[in-house]
């Protein structure tokens, strides 16, 4: 009777191990597409541009199609709250840099997300910096003639375009301004994109954002990136200082760029797709034109790309919390 029992167990117990198995197995094969990428911003700028090159090349490896979603506005949150409403099944994802992810929660009062409750990393694939760039309609092409250029204007100011409001561009404008004494104003806009346009019309004479947003108007000389953040300079910009050359040190810590599911997807489709994002990262065209783009290429797993928003997110809780914003 005990033996009978105990068989019985032990075959149940096998049931539901090939059961478990079976099943994640499925998961792994889940994506009956299409997949649909989130982006948080316009067509046209860097981070589009980013997140059509990988959807190109992601199709092949999921065996579905993988559509940009454009979700522009509020720098990335409507797009961060309607992954937050998808249905975890690894068909809907957010390609993202480090403002949506990590600065929104700490600048805004109630974003209608928790990126650590209610996201879980799929993969990274790239860091970035952010420069300083002046408009074709200036005659600054250096940064000391930049500040020259701004203490010559009859207010003493000037408005520097950013392509979110309480981002890390925002902050730096800021931090510039008072490291060279100057009164620089932030310009918000909805994207790069937009921001773009009107520096290339001479509407503004400087903007802050990634060297993505700007590296194809400067090789084609209609701006001037005059410095960029980061420990080293750029490949992409071999003759471009970095701030802590001229004197602004403490910026060292570069954002990223990663790609993040609902909280609840299972595990197996997460592997499935951090492989197939590995995968693309790898191949010799997609390295090119994103290190063209002036990124820095890398694969991060899941592990690797959590730990790097953790650790990024303390770093810029920390400058927020001293320059004595208040979150809105």
């Amino acid at each position: 009777m005990v033996q009978s029992r105990l068989g019985d167990r032990v075959r149940k117990l096998a049931h539901a191990v090939l059961v478990g198995s079976l099943l994640a197995a499925g998961l792994a094969q889940a994506q009956t597409g299409p997949v649909k990428l989130m982006v948080g911003f316009p067509p046209g700028g860097g981070t589009d541009a980013i997140a059509r090159i990988l959807a190109d090349k992601l199709k092949d490896q999921l065996g579905v199609s993988v559509v940009v979603d454009n979700k522009a506005g509020a720098g990335g949150q409507i797009a961060a709250q309607a992954l937050k409403a998808a249905a975890p099944d690894g068909n809907t994802l957010f390609l993202s840099h480090d403002h949506s992810i990590s600065i929104l929660p700490l600048v805004v009062k109630n974003p209608g997300f928790d990126p650590h409750k209610d996201f879980v990393a799929v993969a990274g694939f790239a860091t970035f910096v952010n420069t300083l760039a002046v408009s074709g309609g200036t005659p600054a092409k250096t940064m000391a003639e930049y500040v020259s250029f701004v203490q010559k204007q009859k207010s003493g100011q000037d408005s520097v375009g950013v392509p979110a409001p309480a981002s890390v561009p925002e902050f730096l404008v800021k931090l510039i301004g008072q490291k060279y004494k100057l009164d620089l104003q932030a310009a918000p806009y909805r994207g790069s994109a937009p921001m773009m346009a009107d520096m290339l019309g001479n509407q503004i004479h400087a903007g802050v954002g990634s060297v993505p947003d700007f590296i194809e108007n400067h090789k084609a000389g209609k701006i001037r990136v005059v410095a960029v953040l980061g420990s080293a300079r750029q490949a992409s910009l071999p003759d471009v200082p970095t701030f802590a050359e001229l004197g602004l040190a403490g910026f060292e810590d570069v954002p990223y760029y990663g790609i993040f599911a609902p909280k609840g997807t299972p595990q197996p489709v997460l592997d499935k797709l951090s492989a197939a994002v590995a995968k693309v990262v790898a191949l010799p065209d997609v390295h090119e034109r994103l290190s063209a783009m002036g990124l820095s290429v890398g694969y991060m797993t899941q592990a690797q790309l959590t730990s790097r928003e953790l650790a990024y997110s303390k770093t810029w809780a920390r400058i927020i919390h001293d320059s004595g914003f208040k979150a809105q």
